[in-house]
């Protein structure tokens, strides 16, 4: 038996609602938002321009990640008397990198039917016109926003051998493709702005292209960032070469002086320091073959 089949309780649904245009909506889930008792919203005024697109007159409740553990409680209290909830957030898929855990983990702990109404992902979306690998992926959400925190974070996912899939915000898309093209190397990449709506964008090319590209012009509106997988063989293949051959690739890549040892020295898992001595050797060594 299914959550739809249950009957003489509460249910909460997880309704997924546009992330762009307001025609990205299924049957059902209008069927669901006109049906609920209560509707839970991030931000009720953005939730009332979709509703009132499709003539849906509901009560609204505020549902956002400042009131979540109180109104979870409360909503608890409802569902428990028996009335529906249709839980959105301010575009998408509830729960994906928005609110709504608090309110599902009280409904699993007393057995109060959690019904996903499935429909609009803006990583989904990304990731299927991306042109990158959709076999395996990883979705990481929003990276951390302090540099240090942030940096760590991809030096975590450095080695991963699945497109990663991130959310960014506009003000720090730079600074993040930057860090990703230093810690990661220059992989190929994928920058989705705006999807479904009027602006949409793809920006596809290497992670130097994409740094220089939006240094020049800061972009606006929604990001998701694609980072294509670390290839098979790639750390093996440059370390068969010699550290001064790979630094030269690395810097042709668009990586500055600095950041190419780094990158090397990363590859063959070695210290910077200890890759800077190698270096140094190796120059002796041509010096010494030249005499």
């Amino acid at each position: 038996m299914t959550g739809e089949d249950t009957i003489g309780r509460g249910k909460l649904y997880l309704v997924a609602t546009p992330i762009g245009n307001l025609e990205d909506i299924t049957l059902r889930a209008l069927r669901v938002l006109r049906e609920a008792d209560w509707i839970a919203c991030e931000d009720t005024r953005q939730t009332r321009k979709l509703l009132t697109r499709h003539s849906i007159d509901r009560p609204l409740v505020s549902y956002h990640e400042h009131n979540e553990c109180d109104r979870a409680t409360e909503l608890m209290g409802r569902l428990e008397q028996g009335s529906t909830v249709a839980l959105v957030t301010d575009a998408g898929t509830p729960l994906v990198s928005d609110p709504g855990r608090d309110l599902v983990r009280l409904c699993l702990e007393r057995q109060i039917p959690v019904i996903p109404i499935p429909g609009p992902s803006a990583f989904v979306a990304a990731l299927a016109a991306s042109g990158l690998d959709t076999g395996e992926f990883l979705f990481v959400g929003f990276l951390p926003p302090r540099a240090g925190e942030r940096r760590r974070r991809l030096r975590q996912l450095a080695s991963e051998r699945r497109t990663i899939v991130i959310y960014e915000a506009p003000h720090r898309l730079v600074q993040t493709l930057a860090d990703a093209l230093e810690i990661c190397g220059d992989r190929q990449a994928v920058v989705a702005r705006e999807i479904t709506k009027i602006h949409e964008e793809f920006s596809r090319g290497r992670l130097a292209e994409l740094v220089r590209k939006f240094e020049s012009a800061t972009p606006r509106g929604e990001i998701t960032l694609l980072i294509a997988a670390l290839e098979e063989g790639t750390a093996e293949a440059a370390a068969a070469g010699t550290l001064a051959e790979r630094i030269e690739e690395l810097e042709r890549q668009g990586l500055d002086r600095k950041a190419a040892l780094k990158q090397a020295a990363r590859e063959r898992g070695i210290p910077k320091r200890e890759a800077y001595r190698r270096l140094l050797l190796e120059g002796e060594g041509k010096s010494g073959t030249r005499a």
